[in-house]
């Protein structure tokens, strides 16, 4: 379909941003947990929390980097003990979603996490699944579960957890690798991702962020990623980008995200510009949202906001790069693609 995107105009991008179909592959559903959330669940579990109040909380928010965002995120994630809870986590995330017009979603979470504070991986499985499945009942929201691994722990604990999840294996479509990246190079988890392979799962790694385009090499060559989650600092290694962009391989780039953790000083200096202009499948994702400032659209919008060299032409690819990155159907993708093709003819 030939779409005049010189036809829509710049007053037309926020809209148009928000209402088009879109996929979000980068959000760790345990980020999403909003400080009023938090604070319901530590009263209903009674959990003593570090802070007095929401306000207390929200003020606290104040990143320097990925440690420093960690240490808070794991401390909401404190209220998380019960099936419900989990579920509750998640149906609140796909409301949102459902107004920000996301069709596909594949969440992360991180069991770890919760099997190390004792609570039961089931609790934390089953609660997501039956999630998922109410947001396609109700929403119509394609959704699907990632497990990730913590890299800050041992390779042997993720072997450890993986064995833990394997009862549950129907509901959930891939595994990934989050948490801190300085220092725990992709390579120290060559054997569980082989043995996921072997079982069948998808793989994506979190590389380029805050370690070396190196850790992006290794989480490709290594542990053969089938995409990289954030992958920004690709851009120091040209020869990585032009295999980045050969081999078709998706970075989930989370632009709020990489200015919250100082990735970049701000978003008028982010790269995604330069990462589309390299023909790389580059997507837009929240990652960690309730911490980070944004949702979806907000990351869509604001990015937009701050740099004018990206059109609705980036918006439309950035759309359909985010379903050629889901791990979906032909036959999902191509309806998904139909309806984006609608949305920017009416645009223009």
């Amino acid at each position: 379909m030939g779409i005049d995107f010189d036809r829509i105009g710049r007053d037309q991008l926020p809209a148009l941003l928000r209402v088009m179909p879109k996929a979000e592959l980068h959000i760790h559903i345990e980020g999403s947990l909003e400080p009023e959330l938090i604070f319901k669940l530590a009263e209903r579990n009674g959990v003593k929390l570090a802070y007095p109040s929401v306000e207390a909380l929200r003020a606290a928010y104040a990143f320097t980097d990925l440690q420093s965002f960690l240490d808070i995120y794991y401390a909401g994630a404190s209220v998380l003990l019960k099936e419900q809870d989990f579920f509750d986590m998640a149906w609140a995330y796909f409301e949102k979603a459902a107004g920000e017009n996301i069709v596909h979603a594949e969440l992360f979470f991180d069991p770890q996490t919760h099997t190390e504070r004792g609570v039961p991986i089931e609790a934390v499985i089953l609660g997501l699944h039956h999630a998922c499945r109410r947001a396609h009942a109700e929403f119509g929201i394609s959704a699907s579960l990632i497990l990730c691994f913590l890299r800050h722990l041992s390779e042997d604990a993720a072997l450890a957890v993986l064995e833990q999840a394997l009862p549950y294996r129907e509901y959930f479509i891939g595994v990934g690798l989050d948490s801190s990246e300085r220092g725990h190079p992709p390579e120290k988890f060559a054997r569980v991702f082989a043995r996921c392979r072997e079982l069948g799962l998808h793989v994506v790694a979190h590389a380029g962020e805050e370690g070396p385009p190196e850790y992006i090499r290794s989480a490709l060559d290594v542990l053969k990623a089938e995409r990289i989650d954030h992958g920004v600092r690709c851009v120091e290694d040209p020869a990585l980008v032009q295999r980045l962009a050969a081999e078709r391989v998706p970075l989930t780039v989370c632009p709020l995200s990489n200015v919250k953790l100082c990735v970049y000083p701000s978003l008028a200096e982010h790269q995604l510009p330069a990462l589309l202009a390299a023909g790389l499948v580059a997507t837009v994702n929240s990652d960690d949202p309730a911490y980070f400032g944004g949702y979806l659209n907000d990351n869509f919008v604001q990015t937009f906001a701050a740099l004018p060299q990206l059109g609705a032409r980036e918006a439309y690819q950035l759309a359909r790069n985010s379903f050629e990155a889901s791990f979906v159907d032909a036959a999902a993708r191509a309806g998904w693609q139909h309806e984006l093709d609608r949305v920017f003819s009416a645009a223009a």
